[in-house]
């Protein structure tokens, strides 16, 4: 007898020697092994039950920035976040507070570094930039780094921070896990892309057995406050209403400084005293027109779109002349970046425009805007207080005008304001925080706020702020500028600030209403005991303004004020200022 069918999936050997085994069975065997091939056909069906991987340990990793006007910081807090999703466990420090010797523990290190004015490290990473140069560096065998440098090509020295410690870290005995990058003002595509395949090189091949993570205690804890992604930014700023817009400078003064008063009460537009606005600039129409008669472009619609909004049109840097010479061949135009002294010479006081009219050649829109690098923004500290004028957000610009050369020259941005704006038009406007130029959190704290000019502005947002909160800590005022009778800026609201006490003091300095010049610096040190007085009393220093005038200057003012009490010990001022810029209390807003 068959029991099993010929059709059955085995093949006819196996039918057979299975007919036989349950020919002998009996019904209870038969039954069983029914039963059996039941439970192994449902044990077949249910999800295998594996144990679970190993955890995989997060990579260390250290992310070290040097900055001053906040995009480097914005760089690296940026770059901890995308480092988190590759799994490394980052840190973020400031050069500020990072301490050279613990750097030889960072096993993968991370540097977005800036370069201030001409070729230096930004102020706040001065020291550490000092210690990682100086011939007692430690060694950094072992470590693995990549560095990314922002800079400005106007400026002969593109770069440089950057560029040394790159050099630097290498001649320390770290190994590159990346190229350095060195980015204009137009830096942020190109950083992203930058930061997301360093971390994929700086990522070990096999990170499962990397060792448990220590963190590279560099500021006993202390870091940057991580604050959420901004809902506007340079790429998608905000279009406010002007809704007030006054010139402050009186009818005989040598300035023209306009008080601009935006609307800007919109989810996520929210700001900080001591913050700055950048403001989307726009090149003026009649230097575009001038820009494409030079070099003979049809001028249409999208050419003058792109060079009235897109493209920097003013700048003259050695980048721009040398794909100029290289585009129209002339050697005339090549020797003037071959010798520094030339290029010198040659840049001093001119433009862009000047360039194409004295070597002039015929360009079509598209070698025209190839010449051409993105048009940055421009940055101004706010002179309001989100507690004091609710909804709105102020800015004090100066206009820029002067003559060269034969031309008339413009602010990109202050004319467009001044020229080409009204009440009622708008502004595209965005907020770049600014964490190192913030009032003390305790609101009992002295403040002493130095300035010039245009450097008035984040006091006022200062002052105010503590008047609408009911702070009672002391303020001190000290006011830069050339004429009382027409350059005394918000006069009235200082005078209103000293009546409700809201502002304690304030001494002025109007350098040209007597024959012998009279600044701030002179001021500080005609009141020294009061300045020494009040840091003694925990007080901060703030000083905003022109950096290679008025805050150089002050710098090495107060550097004398704290030393005098110790004849003999001329560095002594300077080790106590440094002091308190460590602490917080000596902070600068420079430009």
């Amino acid at each position: 007898m068959a029991f099993i069918p010929s059709s059955a999936p085995f093949s006819a050997a196996d039918i057979n020697a299975l007919n036989t085994v349950v020919a002998r069975s009996s019904p209870e065997q038969r039954a069983w092994l029914s039963g059996y091939l039941a439970g192994l056909a449902a044990a077949s069906t249910q999800p295998q039950v594996t144990a679970p991987p190993a955890p995989r340990t997060r990579v260390p990793l250290t992310i070290l920035y040097a900055s001053e006007s906040g995009n480097s910081e914005s760089l690296a807090l940026a770059a901890k976040k995308a480092a988190a999703k590759q799994g490394f466990e980052a840190r973020v420090v400031d050069m500020a507070d990072a301490d050279i010797a613990t750097l030889t523990k960072a096993r993968h290190l991370l540097v977005y570094a800036a370069t201030w004015g001409e070729g230096d490290p930004p102020q706040r990473a001065a020291d550490f930039y000092a210690s990682l140069m100086a011939p007692d560096a430690p060694r950094l065998d072992g470590v693995r780094f990549a560095v990314l440098a922002l800079g400005d090509t106007a400026y002969q020295k593109f770069c440089a921070t950057g560029r040394q410690i790159d050099e630097r870290l290498a001649e320390l005995g770290a190994t590159r896990a990346a190229d350095r990058i060195d980015l204009d003002l137009d830096f942020a595509k190109a950083a992203d892309e930058w930061t997301a395949g360093t971390l994929a090189s700086l990522k070990p091949e096999d990170d499962t057995t990397s060792a448990t993570v220590v963190h590279v205690d560099f500021n006993h804890g202390i870091g940057p406050k991580e604050e959420t992604a901004p809902s506007f930014t340079a790429e998608k700023p905000f279009e406010a209403e002007i809704v007030g817009l006054v010139n402050l400078s009186g009818t005989g003064s040598t300035r023209e400084t306009w008080h601009v008063e935006l609307a800007t009460e919109a989810p996520g537009f929210t700001y900080q005293p001591g913050d700055a606005a950048g403001v989307i600039a726009e090149n003026d129409p009649e230097l575009v027109a001038s820009l494409v008669d030079a070099v003979g472009a049809p001028p249409d619609n999208a050419l003058l779109q792109h060079l009235t909004h897109a493209a920097d049109i003013t700048t003259l840097s050695r980048p721009l002349i040398e794909k100029y010479a290289k585009l129209t061949g002339r050697n005339d135009v090549a020797s003037i970046v071959a010798d520094a002294a030339a290029f010198q010479a040659f840049t001093a006081e001119r433009q862009l425009i000047d360039l194409f009219t004295s070597y002039p050649e015929r360009l079509d829109a598209k070698q025209l805007m190839g010449l051409l690098r993105p048009l940055p923004p421009r940055l101004y500290s706010v002179a309001s207080s989100p507690a004091a004028h609710a909804g709105e957000t102020h800015l004090l610009v100066g206009a820029v005008r002067w003559q060269s050369h034969g031309r008339d020259r413009k602010g990109v941005v202050s004319t467009l304001v001044a020229d080409r704006r009204r009440a009622g038009e708008t502004l595209k406007v965005y907020i770049r925080p600014n964490r190192h130029f913030r009032l003390p959190t305790d609101p009992q704290r002295p403040i002493i706020m130095i300035g010039a000019g245009t450097g008035i502005a984040p006091y006022r947002s200062f002052v105010a702020e503590r008047e609408a909160l009911g702070s009672k800590g002391p303020s001190w005022l000290i006011f830069g500028e050339r004429n009382f009778s027409f350059d005394f800026l918000y006069q009235l609201e200082w005078q209103e600030y000293l009546k409700s006490g809201a502002l304690s003091r304030i001494d002025v300095a109007f350098s040209r209403d007597q024959p012998e010049k009279i600044y701030v610096q002179q001021r500080l040190w005609q009141h020294r005991n009061e300045v020494r007085r009040w840091i003694a009393d925990g007080a901060h220093l703030y000083v905003c303004g022109d950096e290679k005038g008025m805050a150089r200057d002050v710098e090495e003012m107060l550097a004398r004020i704290l030393a005098e009490p110790r004849p003999g010990d001329a560095d002594g001022g300077r080790v106590e200022l440094k002091a308190l810029a460590k602490a917080g209390r000596y902070q600068r807003d420079v430009y």
